[in-house]
């Protein structure tokens, strides 16, 4: 038995005794490590240059959480790294005696009372209806109806030895259909609590597919809460081309399920910076819009009629900071890396990278406008490049209004042909004869390095858009 196998089933043994937060089975998948105190509690965490950061609550009993807290926050110490607990919930708050900062909520039901929500919401039975009609059908799978044991890891979703899978065809759909999602989303994959491994454990899940004459168009797969005897809706995605009412009807089926088995406690997890928030978060919930509807996904999930919202929190040692704790985390969803992580989302040429690079060419144009005649070698040339600087604003801007491919395809031609011009312009007019002054070499690289990033962006983002569109709610919009 290898030791992944033998830690994950470690832990799952645990999880089915103390599991009780909403996030507690998701520790399961791969790109955890686990500190283990003792035989009746561990911490799982992922581990930044600076910190530990705990997905969660720790798996022990109720009355050591504040005990098996202060070891692990003591551990990390040891090692030189700060603790945090990302995803923490009210219980652990209280009990370890943490400072905690909010960062969302998130919305509950009781299944068993999911018919009568649907009886009393006209909206929602409208949705309901109109994917019916157009021939959705949802059903539950089992997990060998997805994926079976095997001797090799799948090229496909399987991503630790202790789970290893061969998938079927159903399994191979769902797997394309998280590969479009991903690959289709303005900012690149992110780990932590939001990678999507939906096979990891199969036989402790439940799974639901939507069909439609036959074709994948929706899948949603739950996870236990054992210490609640509940649920968390974790994978949910829907093809683009799924007819409206489609995310509907899929919840509606899990609820229903649920529900027929007594399940009183049900989550679609974590709507980030949802609900009272400091100054802050309330900023970056404002700044980060183009990258991620925040408050879209908590219209989307208050849409369903929660039961009760609850708070969710980060939550990290007395006397440490707040802040500090944020950027930890924040490390952690980019798999420890900023730069790469930024470096592979600007590559995907999102609107708001896009609305940047034309908000930058603005004073930049200002500037060419006073700029010396000793720079171009005709007066006509910086008439030239000026009148291509406005439309190049007006048009960038239009792209991040409405994407078109045909626009986008030829605002990255031009911008490389600029790149071109702009080089030999400066290696053979300007370079050779620059004043001593520093400045005037600084401009020259700006000149050329500021459109060959924004031809290395809009390329990025040719390429990304011309997959499918995106395809909505998947762990970061339904869950935490």
């Amino acid at each position: 038995m290898s030791a992944a196998h033998s830690d994950g089933e470690r832990v799952l043994a645990l999880l089915q005794r103390h599991g009780w937060n909403a996030t507690s089975f998701q520790i399961l998948e791969a790109g955890f490590r686990y500190w283990f105190d003792g035989d009746d509690a561990c911490v799982a965490y992922v581990e930044t240059r600076g910190a530990w950061v705990a997905a969660g609550a720790p798996v022990c009993a109720a009355a050591r959480l504040g005990e098996v807290s202060a070891r692990f926050i003591a551990a990390a110490r040891a090692a030189g790294r700060r603790a945090a607990f990302f995803a923490a919930e009210s219980r652990l708050v209280d009990a370890a005696a943490l400072r905690a900062m909010q960062i969302g909520e998130q919305p509950v039901w009781d299944a068993t009372r999911w018919a009568t929500t649907i009886g009393a919401t006209r909206r929602l039975r409208t949705q309901l209806n109109r994917a019916v009609n157009k021939g959705v059908h949802v059903r539950a799978v089992a997990a060998a109806e997805l994926a079976t044991p095997a001797g090799a890891t799948s090229p496909a979703r399987a991503k630790s030895p202790a789970n290893a899978t061969t998938l079927t065809p159903l399994g191979r759909a769902v797997s394309a259909l998280i590969d479009r999602w991903q690959h289709a989303k303005p900012m690149a994959p992110m780990g932590f609590l939001v990678d999507v491994q939906p096979f990891h454990f199969g036989a402790e899940r439940r799974y639901f597919v939507a069909e439609r004459e036959g074709v994948l168009v929706g899948f949603l797969a739950a996870v236990p809460i054992y210490g609640r005897a509940g649920w968390l809706l974790e994978d949910f995605l829907r093809d683009p081309r799924a007819p409206n009412g489609t995310s509907e009807l899929i919840i509606d089926a899990a609820m229903r399920a649920l529900g027929e088995e007594g399940s009183r406690y049900v989550t679609l997890g974590l709507a980030p910076l949802a609900g009272p928030l400091r100054g802050t978060l309330r900023a970056a919930r404002a700044l980060s819009a183009a990258l991620y509807d925040f408050e879209g996904l908590r219209a989307f999930k208050a849409k369903l009629q929660p039961h009760a919202w609850e708070p969710i929190y980060l939550a990290h040692p007395p006397r440490s900071s707040s802040h500090v704790a944020l950027v930890d985390a924040l490390a952690a969803f980019a798999r420890g890396s900023f730069v790469r992580f930024g470096g592979a989302t600007l590559l995907r040429g999102p609107a708001l990278v896009v609305r940047a690079l034309a908000a930058a060419l603005v004073p930049w144009t200002v500037l060419l406008t006073s700029a010396s005649a000793r720079w171009f070698p005709w007066p006509w040339v910086k008439t030239a490049w000026i009148a291509f600087d406005l439309v190049l604003v007006v048009t960038l801007f239009a792209l991040t209004m409405r994407w078109r491919h045909w626009l986008g395809a030829a605002l990255a031609t031009a911008i490389s042909v600029d790149v071109a011009l702009t080089t030999a312009q400066v290696a053979f007019y300007d370079a050779p004869r620059a004043h001593g002054d520093p400045i005037d070499w600084v401009v020259m690289m700006i000149s050329i390095a500021g459109p060959l990033l924004a031809s290395v962006v809009l390329w990025g983002a040719v390429g990304h858009r011309r997959s499918t569109p995106d395809l909505v709610e998947s762990r970061l919009e339904t869950s935490s």
